[in-house]
């Protein structure tokens, strides 16, 4: 396991590098093997919060294997309290050093909330918690990705007394990022 929030996150960026570069390592691992030692637990070194969109396969992505990342999936990537609590325990209780909040082009969520049209179902719920970016970024699609992704992690800082303790400690990082689809690489967000 990663011993600092910045080592965990450099594990992160090395692995997407790996999978940027067509050189992943997962695969050289013995799947049978892993299952055997992560049934009984895991000890993941990252959380990624990511969109449930099919294109962001968060594992593959940062070339990971069973029991590495943490992956809570929701579309838009967004930040609420059940997300909240998935993530503080990944945290708090299995250990994890970085959290990311993981966006990525093109992103169908984000586009339909700059649309704002009437959608079945409860599609539009999401929109009141990607509208912030929208606003911020003036309906310019990867801008309010980008946004979205900044705004969500800042929630993670501040919502969560437990989160913000872990930070305040050094004992993790959040941090934003951006998956490009057509590349395959992961950007940090400033």
């Amino acid at each position: 396991m990663a011993e600092s929030p910045e080592e965990a996150l450099q594990r992160l960026l090395d692995g997407n590098r790996r999978f940027v570069e067509r050189k992943p390592t997962l695969y050289r691992q013995d799947l049978a093997v892993l299952r055997k030692v992560t049934a009984e637990r895991q000890e993941p070194f990252a959380s990624v919060l990511a969109c449930a969109d099919s294109r962001v396969p968060v594992e593959l992505v940062f070339d990971q294997s069973i029991g590495q990342v943490f992956v809570n999936r929701i579309a838009g990537n967004i930040v609420t309290s059940e997300i909240i609590a998935s993530i503080e325990f990944g945290a708090a209780v299995l250990g994890t050093r970085v959290i990311m909040v993981l966006a990525h082009g093109n992103c169908g969520a984000v586009k339909a909330t700059i649309d704002g049209k009437a959608a079945p179902g409860q599609i539009s719920a999401l929109y009141r918690y990607i509208r912030p970016a929208v606003n911020q970024a003036g309906g310019d699609l990867r801008a309010a990705i980008e946004a979205n992704a900044r705004i969500q992690a800042q929630l993670l800082k501040e919502s969560s007394p437990v989160l913000a303790g872990l930070l305040e400690n050094g004992k993790i990082a959040v941090v934003a990022g951006f998956f490009d689809l057509e590349t395959g690489e992961v950007t940090l967000l400033a």
